[in-house]
């Protein structure tokens, strides 16, 4: 049985997760919540955000607020923030999470294509960063983490938009770290590697793909949504307040 970390600063403090409803989210939202958080999150799939939220409540944790919302509708996304705050108080901690991995061809990518693919993964988190880096400032600080993804650092093939968009991630990530440094809002980006979330096993792990898994990592097993949520708790929490304008691989050394 794995034994994890608690943190204490966490309790209580406020905390909003974009894409919260299924995969490495829905995973955020648990440990989070297990932790004694006030968390928040916003999805596009309604059922399947609700049920997280019964599921829960049902285990004894403080159950989270779901608000409805299609991050590529920015006013609904600053309008869902808006409301979290007016409901729980300020928010000490963003986790843009939300993102969608689609694949496609170079010869299929029209100019509407290209920006709606950059505003499902990489648009909202400036805005959602832009939205609540007041309220942290008023607060004496907080912490965004921002998600990238090691496929550009591989050179992965076949979604060209998409590891644009994730390459992009560290770029904001330092620059959003360096404009509100001043205010103790410290901005870091996790890169996870290749996660086994529903989807992913659904749609893309063959026989072929898990053997270039286990030839490719260092740690010879398959890595868990689990795996990325407790790192976020670290950067939630005060235990890392010296850390910011980094990037933090979790991938089990395939990079």
């Amino acid at each position: 049985m794995i034994r994890t970390a608690s943190y204490p600063s966490l309790e209580a403090r406020v905390c909003f997760i974009t894409g919260g409803g299924s995969g490495i989210g829905a995973s955020i939202v648990e440990h989070l919540c297990a932790q004694r958080a006030r968390v928040a999150f916003v999805d596009i799939d309604r059922s399947a955000s609700e049920a997280l939220v019964k599921t829960i409540a049902e285990r004894g944790h403080p159950a989270p607020t779901f608000v409805p919302c299609d991050l590529r509708d920015i006013p609904a996304l600053q309008s869902a923030i808006a409301e979290v705050r007016t409901r729980l108080g300020s928010i000490r901690v963003l986790v843009n999470n939300a993102a969608h991995d689609e694949r496609h061809t170079i010869e299929r990518v029209t100019p509407e294509y290209w920006d709606d693919r950059f505003a499902v993964n990489l648009r909202h988190q400036f805005f959602a960063a832009q939205a609540v880096a007041p309220g942290m400032a008023a607060g004496g600080g907080g912490s965004i983490i921002n998600f990238g993804s090691t496929s550009w650092l591989v050179g992965q093939g076949g979604m060209p938009a998409y590891l644009s968009a994730k390459a992009a991630v560290a770029g904001l990530t330092r620059a959003l770290a360096r404009d509100l440094g001043p205010m103790n809002i410290r901005v870091n980006s996790i890169v996870p590697g290749w996660i086994m979330t529903e989807r992913q096993i659904k749609l893309w792990l063959t026989p072929e793909g898990e053997q270039e898994l286990l030839r490719r990592q260092c740690l010879k097993r398959k890595l868990l949504p689990e795996d990325v949520a407790r790192v976020v708790l670290f950067f939630a929490s005060d235990d890392s307040a010296a850390c910011t304008s980094q990037s933090y691989i979790v991938d089990g050394g395939w990079v």
